[in-house]
């Protein structure tokens, strides 16, 4: 009896313990009008948006991304505590209120930061490829691979429909 109820509750903390795991497509579900929001006011591209926060989060399945709502791997000015296991970790990545408020910082470093605030006025929202090699070349990432990955994503997924490009608009209006 006692070797049948471990079982269940094992099974039971599995179940729960994978359900709370994003999938690509429940992280672009939850946050794709974010993104497109902040496309609107900024001109970051949604797509490299989420593009970005999905590699660089693992959807939203990372412990910064869990525990500081910080998607992209931003450091801060100050070091910021939080559990994991049942131990203390102390970091200089960036604590954000929401997801909402990791993205907009994320383009804010896109259109002021000067590497990266050339990007605007050189590439479109509808650009993303342009962005993601433009991100990478600035300095984003040390991976000589990171924008073939981002792009992989961006491509798999099809974010670039939230792009809003007007060719795209028109073929998805005319199906």
């Amino acid at each position: 009896m006692k070797k049948l109820l471990l079982l269940t509750l094992l099974s039971a903390s599995c179940l729960l313990a994978s359900a709370q795991k994003n999938t690509p497509k429940s992280y672009i579900e939850l946050f794709k009008e974010d993104a497109i929001r902040i496309m609107h006011e900024t001109g970051v591209p949604a797509s490299i948006i989420l593009g970005v926060a999905m590699h660089e989060s693992g959807c939203g399945n990372s412990a910064l991304a869990q525990h500081l709502n910080n998607q992209f791997g931003v450091k801060g000015g100050s070091h910021n505590v939080y559990y994991r296991n049942n131990k203390k970790v102390s970091t200089a990545y960036k604590r954000y209120e929401s997801v909402y408020d990791s993205f907009q910082d994320f383009a804010r470093i896109m259109t002021e930061r000067s590497e990266f605030s050339g990007l605007a006025g050189q590439f479109t929202h509808f650009d993303y490829q342009g962005w993601a090699h433009g991100i990478q070349k600035h300095g984003y990432a040390h991976d000589r691979k990171w924008s073939k990955y981002v792009l992989s994503i961006i491509e798999k997924y099809q974010l670039y429909l939230f792009d809003e490009k007007p060719e795209t608009q028109t073929l998805a209006q005319s199906n």
